[in-house]
């Protein structure tokens, strides 16, 4: 079972910040050989939810209230460390997402942009596919909602 913080972007510590980071460029940048620009100055306004294990960041969202990123509320950089991915974190993790997203935006309308191959672990989670898929940094992506 993780441990999972909800925090602002004020309230991360600098070792949480560098760790949070560090982990998103191992995931997206370099297991997925992937150059983009992750620091994009919107972790300012979103909130953090950090899945730690043995006081470690292994998995990590972040959360937007509507009109942030989509009209929706919305959660992106879904990251889980390597290693770790077998052992439901994803689904430990966006759980708390959804639910931060209630407590704090007052809403059930979640939009995502999920990497395609992950299209069916975030139906199970209640995301249904909008529109086709597109390519975002080079990856497959394609939109969703759960409402």
């Amino acid at each position: 079972m993780l441990d999972i913080s909800i925090k602002t972007f004020e309230q991360l510590s600098l070792e949480e910040l560098y760790f949070l980071l560090q982990l998103r460029s191992e995931v997206f940048v370099v297991e997925q050989d992937c150059v983009y620009q992750d620091i994009d100055s919107k972790d300012q306004s979103a909130l953090h939810i950090i899945g730690k294990k043995d006081n470690k960041i292994i998995a990590y969202t972040r959360v937007f209230k509507g009109g942030d990123y989509f009209k929706e509320a919305s959660i992106g950089r879904v990251v889980v460390s390597l290693k770790e991915r077998h052992l439901n974190y994803g689904q430990q993790i966006m759980e708390a997402s959804i639910v931060a997203i209630k407590n704090n935006y007052q809403t059930t309308e979640i939009k995502i942009s999920a990497q395609k191959y992950l299209e069916k672990f975030y139906n199970n989670l209640g995301f249904n596919t909008q529109g086709e898929p597109y390519l975002e940094d080079g990856i497959p992506h394609i939109g969703m909602l759960k409402s």
